[in-house]
């Protein structure tokens, strides 16, 4: 039976899922789109309930279109959507972390975890002030790899992250690429304000990445941070 109905209480839990609050509260995400869910069956997650425009052909419960566009958070609606639990590993895990402390922009966050994924890091850890790795625009901007990669929560102490850790700071430390470490954790901070000093000054090294211009975006940072450690995973 397809669903016609705007006060389908289905089509309602979608709703709430766009807002924070109601996925802690529920456990549950979104994802949109048929490469995003293509993905999560390729890494073995199931899915609480599968939407699907009617008629389209494609697996789950079928709704109809101008429907799902509503509750669709692209603009251009879609024709599949996806409900999951949440998966939090118990920890974050090495030999190669990220952790992000204060990274507001979900976008960022999401392609933090297509790099993490790209290149090897066994987890990525979601510190204090960090956009949620399950809200819509992070599952769509990390293209899958949210399904890939364990996300675990962290408390903000670099002491309770695999160790060593090295501090990314855009101007102090020595350039990241002369480190030789048998494993690390990056930690990553906010776009505009870095990491808190008290962050900084309970790393085990500060480093920074050489460039011509003040600092990179955080994505951006983690990115080039990842492809010069993740020598240490391979060899």
């Amino acid at each position: 039976m397809t669903i016609t109905s705007t006060h389908n209480a289905k089509l309602k839990e979608i709703r709430k899922l766009h807002q924070r609050r109601w996925r802690e509260r529920l456990g549950r995400f979104v994802a949109e789109g048929e490469d995003l869910l293509a993905a999560a069956d390729a890494a073995g997650w199931e899915p609480v309930e599968r939407y699907c425009v009617a008629d389209s052909g494609l697996p789950g419960i079928e709704v109809d279109a101008r429907l799902l566009a509503d509750v669709s958070s692209l603009g251009s609606g879609t024709r599949t959507l996806a409900v999951y639990a949440e998966r939090w590993a118990p920890a974050p895990t090495g030999p190669l972390c990220v952790y992000l402390h204060g990274v507001h922009d979900p976008g960022n966050v999401g392609t933090i975890l297509r790099s993490a994924e790209a290149f090897g890091a066994a987890s990525v850890a979601i510190g204090p002030d960090t956009a949620d790795p399950f809200g819509v625009k992070a599952v769509r901007a990390s293209m899958g790899s949210v399904f890939s990669v364990p996300v675990a929560r962290a408390t903000g102490d670099p002491a309770a992250l695999p160790a060593p850790t090295v501090a990314l700071v855009a101007d102090r430390g020595a350039p990241l690429r002369t480190l030789t470490l048998d494993a690390v954790t990056l930690l990553i901070g906010a776009e505009r304000e870095g990491l808190p000093e008290e962050v900084i000054a309970a790393a085990d090294h500060v480093a920074r990445i050489p460039i011509a211009s003040h600092s990179l975006n955080a994505a951006m940072a983690a990115t080039v941070a990842l492809y010069e450690t993740s020598r240490i995973t391979r060899e």
